[in-house]
């Protein structure tokens, strides 16, 4: 089953009707917070295993 664009557009204006502008746009802004800490939290740990790989071989 696939969403065409007027099904697309109904859900946002349904969204918009439900929750107000206001709200989904809080939501997206914690959305977008929740994702970038993610990211750093991975680059973290990355970077934390480089470094113990690189203390182990000398």
């Amino acid at each position: 089953m696939r969403l065409g664009a007027s099904e697309i557009v109904l859900i946002i204006i349904l969204a918009l009707v439900l929750f107000g502008g206001g709200k989904i746009a809080g939501l997206g802004k914690a959305l977008g917070q929740s994702i970038r800490d993610f990211k750093n939290a991975l680059k973290e740990t990355d970077k934390d295993d480089t470094d113990k790989k690189t203390d182990s071989k000398d």
